[in-house]
């Protein structure tokens, strides 16, 4: 429990900054591996501020505390930051540093700005420099003045038993993979590549582990060189087993905290391929530029495209989480009259129905399950305390997804509790359009997400409305949910956005819209792209729906659908019948039939 109040965390790293000359201080969402779910050592930012989403960027300065974060978490950090005295900013545009331009206009020449190198990226630093440096404002990387402030409370880092992850579920063995990956290695001209990110090192070396919620992740480091490889995990978190098949392909088990002192003993002759994405300041530091060769970590490329083994188990994983909502709203329908039913409660009993499918290994991420007002915040996470009691009316909007060993899965849902209005179904629809024309888009080959983004959001746009979060993000095998290189979203600027779409990448679909205080729909499967055809044009390509589970038809205005969209609709509900009723019992395949019935 802590003893302190956040003001008085504020006040402590003020009393540092004063201490070691910095004139602001810059609180990342980050650790050393670049991850975007942190273990709770690094929850440095949450800690400080009180603001848990996953995106946000503290900044404290002598006379002011700012919170930078985006439109998904509008509404949570109004009420997180509320009596802290940190101030809310609200980025304009999702994953750009606007924060920067803040420090620019409010430090004077010669300020001294702190961030910790060991969690800031080389590409992030080069940026913040490349924008401060021109109103002579310096970047101090050399401490962690926050860690000096959580010093007596900080929790120590995780150490979860790492497993062996089969090659019947990969498809490719850990040999496989490390060769490919040096076949990288020599068209760089490289020694050796350093790999930092974690779901990255999980995918290489087929291990998985449980240091991350809901990210089946390892916090480690990853060197491969051209005849051997080097893992820094520590020996103690392996069995017998592991560590004997790690060394017989070549892997020698090194100390976590110990890779620093490894890279600054190589020779100086001997070149070092690095991801400046991936890579901390701290690390490149001791590297030394002069050593290093930049490119995208390869195997981000090689894990996103998922291979046919991945692909079928991948199905198989879609199977029973559609088996496992079905139990659940079939028993929200029966128990919501007979007794009290929480958000949280909701989510609990979801992970129970997950549970009963076997091979289930916990949520990819915590629900989002928002009643009525609670489902206009996009990141709305229900604590059991502090939730809304659900009620036969209104909108109910539950996006979840499970870690199966056969893969990892990401779905949403909205349903109504009672009788819709025209607005809501209104809305509803037009988010339903928008998915159903991504589902079905066919693009020629290099088309990119930031293309097909519009897509999904034309019906809503041409009614005047909008929302504000990317329609799609990558998805991981048993990996993290967000898993790059791919995004379907609106920000031009991002890499992400303009990484084209390719044949056996797993992607989310999840048009949504939000009216503040009243409800949110999103509606939102998996779709993997697949190739379509090839003509005098060019190769093009589509999407195949995985995700398995009823889209609510009672939300539906049905005047609103052209021929084409009832098609697509009537087919993906037959396609959910053919899948899950062989595994249902007389009484579940009952309430599926009524819920997949021809519009």
């Amino acid at each position: 429990m802590s003893t302190t109040t956040i003001p008085e965390r504020i006040a402590n790293l003020r009393e540092q900054m004063s201490r070691h000359q910095v004139d602001a201080c810059l609180v990342l969402s980050s650790d050393p591996h670049q991850s975007e779910y942190l273990p709770d050592c690094w929850q440095t930012r949450a800690w400080l501020s009180g603001f848990t989403g996953s995106a946000g960027v503290l900044i404290v300065s002598a006379n002011h505390a700012g919170l930078w974060t985006d439109s998904r978490y509008f509404l949570q950090a109004e009420a997180q930051l509320k009596g802290s005295g940190i101030a809310l900013h609200k980025l304009s545009v999702p994953h750009t540093p606007e924060y920067v331009d803040w420090l620019a206009e409010n430090l004077a020449a010669g300020a001294v700005v702190s961030v910790d190198g060991a969690v800031l990226a080389l590409s992030s630093a080069r940026l913040l420099r490349k924008k401060l440096s021109p109103h002579q404002i310096v970047l101090d990387t050399r401490f962690d003045l926050p860690g000096l402030v959580w010093a007596n409370e900080r929790p120590p880092l995780p150490s979860s038993p790492v497993f062996a992850f089969d090659n019947h579920f990969t498809g490719l063995s850990r040999y496989d993979k490390l060769t490919e990956l040096r076949k990288h290695l020599q068209k760089m001209g490289v020694s050796y590549f350093v790999i930092t990110t974690l779901d990255d090192i999980a995918w290489t070396l087929n291990i998985r582990a449980a240091d991350v919620a809901c990210n089946p992740v390892c916090l480690s480091f990853l060197v491969v060189g051209e005849q051997q490889a080097w893992w820094w995990v520590g020996e103690e978190r392996l069995s017998l087993d592991l560590a004997g098949q790690l060394s017989l392909d070549q892997v020698h088990i090194m100390p976590y905290d110990e890779l620093s002192d490894w890279l600054e003993a190589l020779p100086e002759n001997e070149t070092v391929g690095i991801d400046p994405v991936g890579i901390s300041v701290r690390l490149y530091e001791v590297l030394g530029r002069d050593r290093v060769v930049e490119q995208t970590c390869p195997t981000i490329g090689m894990k996103t495209i998922k291979n046919a083994t991945e692909i079928r188990h991948i199905r198989e994983a879609m199977r029973k989480d559609g088996v496992a909502l079905l139990r659940l709203y079939r028993w929200l329908e029966t128990e919501l009259p007979r007794q009290t039913i929480t958000e949280a409660g909701l989510a609990q009993k979801l992970d129970e129905c997950r549970r009963e499918q076997g091979d289930y290994q916990g949520s990819s991420f915590e629900a989002i399950v928002g009643y009525g007002p609670n489902g206009a915040i996009i990141h709305y996470k229900p604590e059991p305390d502090h939730c809304a009691t659900l009620a036969p009316e209104g909108i109910l909007l539950l996006d979840s997804g499970g870690q199966y060993l056969q893969g990892t899965t990401d779905i949403t849902r909205t349903t109504c509790l009672g009788t819709p209005t025209p607005a809501q179904k209104r809305h509803f629809t037009l988010v339903l359009k928008g998915h159903i024309a991504l589902a079905s888009a066919r693009f020629p080959e290099g088309t990119s997400g930031v293309q097909l983004d519009t897509i999904a959001r034309m019906p809503l746009w041409m009614s005047g409305l909008n929302f504000g979060h990317g329609v799609g993000h990558g998805v991981g095998f048993f990996l993290n949910v967000h898993e790059g290189p791919q995004r379907i979203a609106a920000n031009a600027n991002a890499a992400s956005s303009q990484m084209p779409l390719l044949p056996g990448m797993l992607t989310s679909n999840e048009p949504g819209f939000y009216v503040e205080g009243e409800y949110g729909i999103r509606i939102e499967n998996l779709i993997l792209c697949v190739e379509d055809s090839v003509n005098a044009y060019g190769r093009f390509l589509r999407f195949e729906t995985l995700s398995l589970f009823p889209i609510d038809t009672h939300l539906i205005e049905l005047e609103l659908l052209r021929a084409e969209e009832r098609e697509w609709l009537n087919d993906y509900h037959q396609a959910v019948w053919n899948e899950l009723s062989p595994r249902l019992n007389p009484e579940e395949q009952a309430w599926l039939k009524a819920r997949c019935m021809a519009i």
